[in-house]
């Protein structure tokens, strides 16, 4: 009876929710620091990959590294917590990335990139500023663009390099990407951003307002 009780008391949804959350929020926060020092040190954005194991860790870092292209995951998983299959437009975001890495390395052309990866951090931040007002398909538009371009931007370190390296390439960035916007995505349920309250409501825009000046200040250095 007792071991029934129990079991039901952990597989409950409020038992993970509270537990996992506050890890959550603490890796997210963890990257963001990461990702701030790495700018602030001047960490190499372009790197030269010779094998397999550097593609693969770069892969994981590349997402990581570059504030701007971490803010927008963060904001596609919180964004994603509102609607109940919002985890598939999450999992586009990946797809289109590694789409996007696949149309640089066959040499085709996506002009504006840094531009279009600066508007859709300001987009995003405009979303979490007004997310009664969410609409699933812009969202879901806004969501694979956006990975089009972060995908070809990242993918400029292995144009040249072999198939073992862009495939291993490919799956540690797929595995950051997914990781990443799924603790967001838990983040958000956890605030109840499905029934957003007036509690909540300054909060999240308060989030929104701080990616809308980060695409910003990225969108000005990419006008220079």
């Amino acid at each position: 009876m007792f071991k029934t009780k129990l079991s039901q008391f952990r597989a409950s949804p409020e038992f993970y929710t509270s537990k996992l959350m506050p890890r959550h929020v603490g890796a997210i926060a963890a990257l963001i620091l990461i990702s701030l020092l790495s700018s602030l040190s001047g960490t190499p954005f372009d790197h030269n990959i010779s094998n397999g194991w550097e593609a693969f860790v770069w892969g994981l870092a590349d997402p990581v590294i570059s504030l701007n292209c971490l803010v927008g995951i963060v904001a596609i998983g919180l964004l994603s917590s509102v609607f109940v299959r919002g985890a598939a437009i999450a999992g586009c975001f990946v797809l289109a990335t590694v789409l996007g890495i696949v149309i640089h390395i066959f040499q085709l052309d996506l002009p504006g990139t840094e531009i279009a990866i600066a508007i859709s951090t300001i987009v995003f931040g405009t979303m979490l500023m007004m997310p009664n007002q969410l609409n699933f398909l812009v969202f879901a538009l806004v969501g694979i663009s956006a990975g089009l371009f972060q995908g070809y931007a990242n993918a400029e370190s292995i144009v040249n390099a072999g198939t073992i390296s862009v495939v291993a390439y490919i799956l540690g960035i797929a595995l950051t990407l997914f990781a990443v916007a799924m603790s967001a995505r838990e983040i958000g349920v956890g605030m109840g951003m499905g029934e957003i309250n007036r509690i909540l409501l300054w909060k999240i825009s308060l989030a929104g307002f701080a990616l809308c000046a980060i695409g910003i200040v990225f969108l000005s250095n990419s006008l220079i």
